[in-house]
């Protein structure tokens, strides 16, 4: 059985818009791309060397697709691991349109998303490692075909933008699986789903007349 991981970074109030530069997704008037970069140092690298660490495919929507068959081909520097290895997998795209898919080893998932995808978890193989694609993270949001998340929160707002849990995601919990700082205040955090929300009431058992009073002027 192959899982669907999820890796990305998000500024503390959700935006995932265009961290790695300023042309890298400028769609709706994003202008802050970049804002991961003045954060990475050796400790952060560390990490993401860790969660590049284990075998996997890339699954991909289609502009992140094209962002990074625009870069990581180019690379020419023989040493840069993180371009061998990228360029070496097998990168699913997925997009409604068949697109022409110019990087090596890219293969698109068809017209049916879902479908393909629960096909590809059920067989033996790699990971499937999601990067960016906030459009289709919502769709695998909806669909719970999610098996794992990694996080890494920047302490920054970015006020608009893309966002990793867009409106019209059906509420889920998740468990924290471990949660780690770094010095420059990112915080890396992988969870795990966790079924449904669970609530309670700090309230008094028998609410008091301020209290009904006020219920009353929501409604």
């Amino acid at each position: 059985m192959r899982r669907i991981v999820v890796s990305t970074f998000t500024s503390l109030d959700g935006v995932m818009q265009a961290p790695g530069g300023p042309a890298e997704d400028p769609i709706g008037g994003f202008a802050l791309g970049g804002w991961t970069f003045p954060y990475f140092d050796e400790p952060l690298g560390a990490a993401m060397d860790e969660i590049f660490g284990r075998p996997f495919d890339l699954l991909l929507g289609r502009k992140t697709y094209d962002i990074f068959a625009a870069h990581w081909p180019y690379i020419s520097d023989p040493n840069d691991a993180f371009a061998a290895m990228f360029n070496r997998i097998t990168k699913y795209v997925a997009t409604r349109a068949e697109p022409k898919l110019d990087w090596k080893n890219s293969r698109w998932l068809g017209k049916d998303t879902v479908a393909a995808l629960k096909k590809l978890k059920a067989e033996d193989g790699p990971d499937l490692m999601v990067q960016g694609s906030s459009e289709l993270l919502q769709t695998l949001w909806k669909e719970r075909l999610v098996d794992e998340l990694s996080v890494l929160t920047f302490p920054l707002v970015l006020g608009k933008g893309k966002r990793l849990f867009g409106e019209g995601v059906p509420p889920f919990a998740l468990k924290t699986v471990k949660s780690r700082s770094f010095p420059t205040g990112v915080v890396v955090t992988n969870y795990t789903p966790d079924g449904a929300v669970r609530t309670g009431d700090f309230g008094h058992a028998e609410p008091s007349a301020a209290e009904l009073e006020r219920r009353r002027k929501l409604t």
